[in-house]
């Protein structure tokens, strides 16, 4: 979707934080925005943040669990700005903690936000843009946590990498009716994620193992780790800038910190060095060609180097 003027996004957690920088970016470039967020005093704040006219945004108020509201809430964007070509769904909250103490509540609330607010994302507005029959673009928030694990984020990276997957293959079932499908996965942004995922957790889901975590200022630690941190902690309208330009190149992935680049290599490097040691007869190939293809990252990296010249 390389023309992106007078098309409309809706962005869920779109009040804050990188979710607000992709509605700077969408913004700067003519589209419409449709910030969808929990919280009202965010989605306040947010539209004396953006300073535009109702004309440019319109403000939602949804709990992306809530699968009615969804309904409500396209409703209201189509209503108002016609039809929703760009979806992202950024909507996120972290829990920060080893798996061990963690409880069924927090699995359910780190579960039922960061992989159900995608589901049913996808799934209110997947078949509003295949009836639409014209260009459409769907962007699920991922993280650099949902492509490489680290310690003390089991339950947060279990959801993230289910989006990375979730998404793969919706790319794949949508490319026949013209719809782009990314993933975005971000490394350190300066956001509220962690204050945010305190604030909209529900009573109901409020039996933790963990001790919430906030993020330290610069001088709460040794300025070497607090300089070498906040040094690549990108700002939210940059983070912004990097999703507009992954939606207008039909982007598979869209990353931005090339300094994890050799954890994922690695990673990759761990599967294949555990692959069976074993003859691959033609027959074998034959029918492991027949269940899967590399057409889906074939094409990515094709599209990535022919951009690099």
């Amino acid at each position: 979707m390389q023309n992106v003027k007078g098309k409309t996004a809706f962005i869920t957690g779109g009040a804050s934080g990188i979710g607000l920088g992709m509605c700077q970016a969408f913004i700067n470039a003519g589209m419409k925005v449709v910030i969808a967020d929990i919280r009202q005093e965010a989605l306040d704040r947010a539209l004396t943040t953006l300073q535009a006219d109702t004309q440019t945004v319109l403000p939602v108020q949804l709990d992306v669990t809530d699968r009615k509201a969804w309904v409500r809430a396209a409703d209201k964007a189509e209503q108002t700005f016609g039809p929703v070509q760009v979806l992202c769904n950024n909507a996120g909250i972290t829990i920060d903690g080893p798996m061990p103490q963690g409880t069924y509540a927090d699995w359910d609330f780190c579960l039922g936000v960061n992989l159900g607010g995608v589901v049913n994302g996808v799934m209110t507005f997947m078949p509003r843009m295949i009836a639409q029959h014209t260009e459409a673009h769907i962007v699920n928030t991922s993280s650099m946590g949902g492509l490489i694990a680290g310690a003390g984020s089991g339950i947060y990276s279990t959801s993230k990498y289910a989006v990375v997957g979730l998404t793969e293959e919706l790319r794949s079932d949508l490319a026949q009716y013209g719809i782009g499908v990314s993933v975005f996965c971000p490394g350190p942004t300066q956001t509220e994620l962690f204050d945010s995922s305190v604030a909209v957790r529900p009573g109901k889901l409020a039996e933790t193992g963990y001790v919430p975590r906030t993020v330290p200022k610069p001088d709460e630690m040794p300025a070497d780790i607090a300089a070498a941190i906040f040094a690549i902690a990108m700002k939210p309208a940059q983070v912004g800038e990097r999703v507009l330009r992954g939606i207008q190149r039909n982007d598979m992935y869209i990353l931005t910190h090339p300094e994890f680049s050799g954890i994922i290599q690695a990673r990759c490097e761990a599967i294949l060095a555990s692959m069976p040691n074993e003859t691959i007869t033609p027959e074998r190939a034959r029918a492991a060609n027949l269940l899967l293809t590399d057409k889906l990252y074939s094409e990515q990296i094709a599209r990535v180097k022919q951009r690099e010249g």
